[in-house]
């Protein structure tokens, strides 16, 4: 029988809501943003086809995935 008091589940990893985590996250959001609408617009017309994600969608997965590297290290 498993004894929880002593190996007990860890909690999920839960991302800082500190107001630096919010300040890196949004510059990083605006600058990804700044980009993917550059390169959404640039693929519609080069294309004529409308991306698989948008450009806010992918610039919070940008964010999303890099500033969390920020506070890791």
């Amino acid at each position: 029988m498993a004894d929880y008091t002593v190996n007990a589940p860890r909690p999920r990893n839960e991302r800082a809501q500190t107001w630096e985590y919010r300040l890196y996250f949004s510059v990083i959001f605006v600058l990804a943003l700044a980009t993917g609408l550059i390169t959404w617009s640039w693929r519609l017309a080069s294309t004529g086809r409308f991306p698989a994600t948008g450009p806010i969608g992918r610039a919070l997965k940008d964010a999303h995935v890099i500033a969390p590297i920020i506070f890791r290290s």
